[in-house]
Formats: structure tokens, C-alpha cells, sequence
């Protein structure tokens, strides 16, 4: 039976298992024994077989990947310790030294420092290309081009990169494609609907959705999971079974607290643009966001990041963010409770602010992450944190 969402996340995975509980059990044992050795050829040489040992895979990542492969609309998908466990594997596993990546300027800061620092150590050439110039992809590939990463919407003023028109180049020259998907979410958009062979997600953000748990998440085709995953048991990036336990009871409400964080996100947007002391507000919903329409086609929700400037700089933002009184102080996001961090504190360690400017690092920038709290609240937090300016 085709289930709506909100009722396949609680039973897509109902049939993987005999157990009599309503909620699922907790598989903590590293390894599984077989009856004979029939079964132990089975368990030992099938890919991510999930009693075999955990490191191949585990009955509650065999949960997780069924429920995850119909939220993302792939064949199955694989589990990983981290979301940049899921990035770096998913990676090193489809390319090789004398191959051609493609990927933008404006990515996670890990997935930044693999794209620039870590692949051409590798003896893989790399080309970062402007994210909102679909063209650009095109005129980055060569003949040894062998893999695309996108990511959208992503900061630090969530631009957008035009996913459909992206693949259809890649495909007509027979080069993959991998989407992180974290920003959005699977309700928000679904990548491989847009032709998007890998879909990666840190499922420490909205998938989990309880600051509680660290997890990355892969979702794609069988066949390339196959060969994801004989890197993945090379490098060990392992989701505890007690992460994987955690992860999917995130699954269970992620369409509910999504739809609310969308609606709280899009509310605060909205009013913060009315505010004077805002300079400007980036979020894809609103119509002022230079790649609106875009959104629009792209995405089914916008998710629950804003980025706004405060009028000053960065003690004027660093003041804002201090005088927020629900709102956490920490670098997550997609989680039940609102975050907000003042985005140019990240690097003031290791950057002057010349170089967090050239590096188009707003010093006025906030980065909120809307939680699921009343929106008036929110509202009524955010204009007396702005008083303080």
C-alpha cells in the first residue's frame, strides 16, 4: 500500500523485523552469529548485510536506510557516523587520482577543505564554480570529469543552485552527481527527483532533529551503494546503533516538525524584513530572495534557516546574539529548539576581519536557525535583542 509521508515514516520499515515491541529494539552487538555456515557465507559476503557485524551494517541501520530511501525516493541508502562520514566516503569511493570534480564555491566548511585542500593531495584536480551560474557547471567539465557535488540552499546567504539544470548537463555527459541535502531536508525537496544520482544528508540536523545524535545519511541507486559502501567498511565511519535508534525516531515526526519550522521560519523572515535595525534578510521564501522563483520550482518548503545583517558590524551582531533569550548560542541547526549564532564568530579565531571580508563573510551576519516554539515568541525575542542596538 502507497502510504501518505507522515504515516510511511512511522511503518516503512515495519516488516524488518519479528520483535513483538512497538518500538524498535536497540541492536548493541558488534557482531551476529550465523546457524551454520551457509549462513555465514550469506552474512559475511552480502553488502551491508545487517547480522553480520555492525561495521557492515546493523538491524536499526537497516531501519533507518528503508525509511530514509523512501523519503529521498532512491533504490536503498547507507548510514555513516557523521554527515561529513557520508560526504568524504561517498566521495573517495567514485573518484581516483588523475579524475576531474566539480564542485562550488560556496560549500559546508568541511566539504570546502575536502573540495580544497584534501582531494588535490589525492592527485584529483578540482574546479569550484559560481553556484547560481548553471552554465558555469558546463564550461567547468573535462574529459576526465567524473563527479558533480551540489549543495542548496547553503550559506552563508543561502543560495540556491538550479539542481535540474545541473543534472541534465552531468547526464548528457555521463558524469555523476551528488546533492547535500541537509539545508532542505527530504519534505523540502527531494534532489533526485531533479536527477540527482547521490543524496547526502547530516542527519545531526532536521533528520534527527534533537540536537542528540550525530549521523550522515547516503541515498542513491543499489549499485552505487554497493560500491559506497566497500569504502565505507574500508574507513569505518560507523553510526552507533544507539545513533541509528536515535535518527529514526527523528524520522518519525520529521514531515510534522518540518511544516512547523517552515512556517516559523517563513513568519520571523517576514518580520524581520520589517524592522529597521535589519539590513537585510536571505531566506528562499521570501519574494525580495534573488533566486525566489527558483525556490519555487525547486523546493516544496523553505526550510527553517534565516540570514540577516544587522545594521553596524561585528560587535553590533555579536551584542544581537548575546541579548536572545531562546535561542541557543550553538552552530546546529534543524533541530526542535531555535539556534543563532553570530556567523563571522565562527572564524574571528583563525580570520581578521579583512580576511572573513574577502572571503565574503558578512561581519554583521546571523544565522538563525528556527526551531518549533510558539512564532510570536520568537518574534517578541528578537525585537527585544534588537532594542539592544
Amino acid at each position: 500500500m502507497d502510504y501518505q509521508l507522515e504515516t510511511m515514516v512511522i511503518h516503512a520499515d515495519a516488516d524488518l523485523s519479528s520483535e513483538k515491541g512497538v518500538a524498535p529494539a536497540i541492536h548493541y552487538s558488534a557482531v551476529f552469529k550465523a546457524e551454520d555456515s551457509a549462513e555465514f557465507i550469506a552474512m559475511s559476503s552480502e553488502p551491508q548485510h545487517p547480522r553480520n557485524y555492525t561495521r557492515y551494517g546493523n538491524p536499526v541501520h537497516e531501519r533507518v536506510k528503508t525509511v530514509m530511501a523512501q523519503l529521498e525516493g532512491t533504490e536503498t541508502a547507507l548510514v555513516t557516523a557523521s554527515g561529513m562520514g557520508a560526504i568524504a566516503t561517498t566521495v573517495l569511493a567514485l573518484v581516483k587520482a588523475g579524475d576531474h570534480v566539480i564542485g562550488q564555491r560556496r560549500h559546508y566548511m568541511s566539504s570546502s577543505k575536502l573540495l580544497d585542500d584534501m582531494l588535490p593531495r589525492f592527485g584529483i584536480e578540482v574546479t569550484l564554480v559560481e553556484q547560481e551560474d548553471a552554465a558555469a557547471f558546463e564550461a567547468a567539465i573535462r574529459p576526465n570529469t567524473r563527479l558533480i557535488l551540489l549543495e542548496s540552499p547553503v550559506n552563508p546567504v543561502l543560495m540556491l543552485t538550479d539542481i535540474a539544470a545541473v543534472t541534465r548537463v552531468a547526464r548528457a555527459h555521463g558524469i555523476l552527481t551528488m546533492a547535500d541535502n541537509t539545508f532542505s531536508s527530504p519534505i523540502n525537496q527531494r534532489p533526485h527527483d531533479l536527477g540527482v544520482d547521490i543524496v547526502i544528508h547530516s542527519a545531526t540536523k532536521y533528520l534527527g532533529g534533537h540536537h542528540d545524535m550525530s549521523g550522515g545519511v547516503i541515498c542513491t541507486s543499489k549499485a552505487l551503494a554497493e560500491e559506497i559502501w566497500h569504502t565505507h567498511i574500508t574507513l569505518g565511519a560507523v553510526l552507533s546503533p544507539m545513533d541509528a535508534w536515535l535518527l529514526l525516531r527523528g524520522l518519525r515526526t520529521l514531515p510534522m516538525r518540518v511544516e512547523r519550522i517552515n512556517a516559523n521560519a517563513l513568519a520571523l523572515a517576514r518580520f524581520l524584513e520589517q524592522q529597521p535595525q535589519v539590513e537585510r534578510v536571505y531566506y528562499p521564501g521570501l519574494e525580495s530572495h534573488p533566486q525566489h522563483e527558483l525556490a519555487r520550482t525547486q523546493m516544496q518548503g523553505y526550510g527553517g534557516v534565516v540570514a540577516f545583517g544587522v545594521r553596524g558590524g561585528y560587535a553590533e551582531a555579536e551584542r544581537f546574539v548575546a541579548a536572545l533569550q531562546i535561542p541557543h548560542n550553538a552552530g546546529n541547526l534543524g533541530g526542535v529548539d531555535s539556534l543563532a549564532i553570530h556567523t563571522a564568530a565562527m572564524w574571528a579565531g583563525t580570520m581578521s576581519p579583512a580576511q572573513m571580508q574577502a572571503a565574503d563573510i558578512p561581519l554583521n551576519f546571523v544565522r538563525y536557525s528556527v526551531g518549533i516554539e510558539h512564532v510570536e515568541d520568537l518574534k517578541r525575542d528578537v525585537l527585544q535583542a534588537l532594542a539592544t542596538l
